[in-house]
């Protein structure tokens, strides 16, 4: 079969397109004749090396070559042992071996853990649902159900999502990207007012998806026009996650999806909890998320395409940033 892998690290010109044999599933998984690959950031985390991305401590253990990639949809071709609840032929997709690193969706086929897949929705496409796991799931994990006990990296006490629904409001930043957008429509199927941050040109787009107030942040400064919010999802992180302490209420939630630098003796202060989590692998809530996709609530937005064998060109359009939901690479 053909895949991309590495064999060094570096920019998108070290994705090599090259022939590698068919996997034969193990006990508990299944061969995924691969329709569409969701891309991602820990994508070009790993293509880097990660030395820039991760703390040395939660930075997983891997060898070259690696086929990259987590985010999958196709049909079955064959079980493994011990495989239930999947037969020959099923349309499924999920995030595989996450959080680690060997995925090793970038292919034509991949072995799949059966327990993180789900059966596709009839209602979209491979493209479409490729662009869903691990987007949909980190917020769906952040904001509705951690669904796992596994301890957090980022933080001692275990993430725990917050109420939230009618008379609630929610801020999403990033909304326009990959977990954000999806944020911002399960914040509204729980009946949340929704603030959607996010750079110029994206108004409609997150309006379309449900967005009661758009902030241009380019033209904006967040703290002047936005107060009382009860939850923040920060999809961006870093430093700047630290100006959204003013618009929170007090009782109020931060949930930065990636490392914020906040002042815990000011977050104390101002009463606002912070809390960050990993997201992991779940068939099941794949499941959920598949019927929420089904009916509608949910919707993938798709920014751009490219066959497998372009991988390099969907990383440079990553990199440029300003993405529309999620980059998908096809597979013939």
């Amino acid at each position: 079969m053909k895949a991309i892998r590495l064999h060094e690290y570096g920019g998108p010109e070290v994705l090599r397109y090259e022939e590698v044999p068919v996997p034969v599933p193990q006990s508990g998984e299944v061969l995924v004749r691969v329709h569409a690959v969701g891309v991602n950031p820990p994508d070009w985390y790993l293509r880097t090396g990660m030395a820039a991305e991760l703390p040395p401590e939660i930075m997983p253990k891997f060898d070259l070559p690696v086929i990259p990639g987590t985010d999958v949809s196709g049909v079955v071709e064959a079980l493994g042992p011990d495989v239930e609840g999947f037969s020959v032929g099923d349309e499924v997709f999920g995030m595989l071996r996450f959080p680690g690193i060997d995925g090793r969706a970038y292919a034509e086929y991949v072995a799949a853990p059966a327990s993180q897949l789900a059966i596709k929705p009839a209602g979209i496409d491979h493209v479409h649902a490729a662009g869903a796991p691990m987007a949909a799931l980190t917020a769906w994990q952040f904001l509705i159900e951690l669904g796992h006990d596994a301890p957090s990296p980022f933080q001692p006490q275990p993430h725990r999502p917050v109420p939230f629904g009618p008379g609630s409001t929610v801020l999403v930043n990033g909304a326009a990207g990959g977990v954000g957008h999806f944020g911002l429509q399960l914040a509204k199927w729980k009946g949340a007012r929704v603030i959607a941050v996010a750079s110029g040109g994206h108004e409609q787009f997150l309006r379309d998806l449900g967005a009661d107030e758009y902030v241009d942040y380019t033209r904006i400064t967040i703290e002047d026009v936005v107060n009382d919010v009860d939850l923040v999802l920060d999809t961006v992180g870093g430093p700047a996650s630290s100006r959204f302490l003013p618009v929170l209420r007090r009782g109020g939630a931060l949930f930065p999806v990636f490392f914020a630098q906040v002042d815990p003796e000011e977050t104390a202060r101002l009463g606002i909890s912070v809390s960050s989590t990993q997201v992991r692998s779940s068939g099941e809530q794949m499941a959920q998320l598949a019927g929420l996709l089904e009916k509608g609530v949910l919707r993938v937005g798709v920014d751009s395409t490219y066959a497998l064998e372009d991988a390099a060109a969907a990383h440079e359009r990553a990199a440029q940033g300003h993405i529309r939901g999620k980059i998908v690479l096809t597979v013939a």
